[in-house]
């Protein structure tokens, strides 16, 4: 017993051209490529988040690599102070708690150093981790940290989200892949066709031809009623997440941007009002404890009060630097 062709009782070879109703092909050809750009939208949001994460961590090795070199500077300065004192000790002018005080304001900013140059090795290895690159590979020393606008409008960034972000536009072509399948599927309640051609070869006979026309009937209209009741709940699913979507941007467009501005300002009066402030606070303490008007005790809090404001600027510059990479990953464009 043999199945190969001409072997048997009858040999057919069919070809079969399904013919959609009208439509229905540029229907699917649509939803296609409503699919095609969600996928494309999602691989910019993938992008937008490594950028971001990015520069928030080369703002946060910046700061580490900043907050050494200023404890580091007012740790000559303490150093500086301590001989000072030593000297002044020696002939008798200050008691021995002021060198013993120095002594311990040295130590203390030795084991800050010690705690910031962990933070910097870790800034430094996340920083490798996003470009990526090994944990332990050298890193230039960071020179400024990149400019920032002064002013922004939460209303001409919720405008540009509206058109650039990658998250708004996903759930747009989502509103577009749904539209087009209840489209589609009120298009089923019409037929489909289909045409084929039969070549028959008799094992004994002559070959011949069928020529087929084939008709495909909707006749479960309940199926196709809870379809497009179903396509037609999609669609508006899909409608709200895009008004939800709208709704939770501009939320956290207007927290970010509110975090930057309160940065922005915050550096402005610590950099032009406090930090010169305390500047000047410490070069009077200094120059009083030379002459005796001032303890050592005064001058120290003085130098601390220096430290402080400069590290709280650091910080607020950092804080605004990384609300702006948040801020342009929301709107998903450059700002």
């Amino acid at each position: 017993t043999s199945l190969l062709p001409g072997e048997v009782g009858q040999t057919r070879y069919r070809v079969i051209q399904p013919l959609p109703f009208y439509g229905k092909r540029d229907l699917r050809g649509e939803i296609a490529r409503a699919e095609a750009k969600q996928s494309e939208r999602l691989s910019d949001v993938a992008g937008l988040d490594v950028e971001a994460r990015i520069k928030a961590a080369f703002v946060r090795y910046y700061q580490a690599a900043r907050q050494a070199l200023i404890v580091g500077d007012m740790l000559a300065l303490v150093e500086g102070l301590g001989r000072l004192v030593e000297t002044r000790y020696s002939v008798g002018l200050v008691p021995q708690q002021d060198v013993l005080r120095a002594h311990s304001e040295v130590t203390s900013l030795k084991l800050d150093l010690v705690d910031i140059e962990r933070r910097r090795r870790d800034a430094a290895a996340q920083l490798n981790a996003q470009l990526p690159r090994q944990a332990n590979a050298p890193l230039a020393v960071p020179e400024s940290l990149p400019p920032v606008p002064a002013k922004l409008s939460l209303a001409a960034l919720f405008e540009q989200a509206k058109t650039s972000s990658p998250d708004l536009a996903r759930d747009r072509h989502g509103v577009d892949l749904a539209s087009g399948n209840r489209e589609l599927v009120q298009r089923n309640r019409y037929p489909d066709f289909a045409l084929g051609l039969t070549n028959n070869q008799p094992k004994n006979g002559k070959d011949n031809w069928d020529l087929m026309l084939e008709v495909t009937i909707p006749l479960q209209q309940s199926a196709r009623r809870a379809q497009e009741r179903e396509a037609e709940h999609r669609l508006s699913a899909a409608q709200s997440r895009v008004i939800a979507a709208e709704a939770r941007l501009n939320g956290r467009i207007g927290e970010a941007l509110s975090a930057f501005e309160s940065g922005i300002e915050k550096a402005r009066l610590l950099r032009h009002t406090l930090l010169p402030q305390s500047q000047a606070s410490l070069e009077a303490a200094l120059a009083g404890y030379e002459t005796g008007r001032v303890n050592f005790n005064t001058l120290i809090e003085a130098e601390r009060q220096v430290l402080r404001s400069r590290l709280t600027l650091l910080d607020a510059d950092a804080e605004s630097r990384v609300r702006h990479a948040e801020l342009e990953r929301l709107v998903g464009a450059p700002l």
